[in-house]
């Protein structure tokens, strides 16, 4: 037992004489997972993007894919439906989570009900709205009753569009909710002393306080725009308007069996969203240093 301990201490300052912290170890079977379940599926997905299944040369589905305009516009249809939902989803999640981060009555409950578009999927959420927005749904009988005429919200970008909303909103709702709500509060109430305004408060205090984690409630919102699928073929136009690259991707892997073309297709949209996130990075990172770099000036 005493040769166990005398090993585990030495193993301990070997690993603390080169500058290694021994408790990292612990990360091991986490790292592990990762490379089993994501690090090598992209690795092989990236492999046989490049073995065309109709051959051609190693680029052959990347040409197919960028000199096809139905294809290569699937690119512009899903920053036109991804863009739009994320920004307005963090726009109108943004107030409502500053609020919910007090004490007040009904505090739970509007929790709750934002919560549960996350608990029913966006299948169900998708499949509710027909009964909802549909041509006979209580919307349209609701807009024909004070004389506005119905309307044509499903299967289009605007069925698209409102089921992404609803589930995208609770998402950022939940993310921003705990950026505003660890916040120093004796902050804000040091600039009511000074006597700031409420307004104020929000847009001098705590807004910029909270901006890096409102930018990283923006970036996983556009993740989880960008992989919309069920709304947009059940309440969209899966081929035309709502025609995102997860409908492709999909298309070729189980309509097709083009699991090559379905990689390809797959990387450009993981490019695609690489090259986004990395501009928020940036963005994120100049907010987060903006006043320490300032105040060295």
């Amino acid at each position: 037992m005493s040769a166990d301990l005398a090993t585990g201490r030495s193993l301990r300052h070997r690993l603390a004489d080169r500058g290694i912290d021994w408790s990292l170890l612990f990360l091991a079977p986490a790292v592990l997972v990762i490379v089993a379940l994501f690090v090598y599926p992209f690795v092989y997905g990236i492999g046989i993007s490049f073995q065309p299944m109709n051959g051609g040369g190693a680029l052959a589905n990347y040409r197919g894919f960028f000199t096809d305009p139905y294809m290569y516009g699937t690119i512009f249809k899903t920053l036109r439906l991804a863009v739009p939902v994320a920004l307005l989803s963090v726009l109108v999640a943004a107030p409502v989570a500053y609020q919910a981060r007090r004490d007040f009555r009904g505090r739970k409950v509007l929790t709750a009900l934002l919560m549960l578009p996350l608990t029913f999927g966006s299948i169900l959420i998708a499949l509710g709205m027909t009964r909802v927005f549909g041509e006979n749904g209580w919307v349209n009988l609701t807009l024909d009753a004070v004389g506005l005429g119905k309307h044509q919200f499903l299967y289009s970008y605007t069925g698209t569009f409102i089921a992404a909303i609803m589930t995208t909103v609770p998402f950022s709702f939940l993310l921003m909710m705990g950026f505003f709500g660890g916040i120093d509060r004796s902050i804000e109430n040091a600039a009511a002393t000074l006597g700031a305004s409420r307004s104020a408060r929000f847009w001098r205090v705590i807004l910029p306080l909270a901006m890096p984690g409102v930018i990283t409630a923006l970036m996983l919102a556009l993740v989880e725009t960008f992989a919309i699928f069920p709304s947009a073929i059940l309440v969209g136009q899966p081929d035309n308007a709502t025609r995102v690259l997860t409908i492709p991707i999909y298309q070729a892997a189980s309509q097709q069996s083009d699991y090559t073309m379905a990689s390809t297709i797959a990387l450009i949209l993981t490019v695609l969203e690489l090259m986004i996130l990395g501009i928020m990075v940036a963005i994120r990172g100049r907010l987060y240093t903006g006043p320490a770099s300032s105040g060295k000036g």
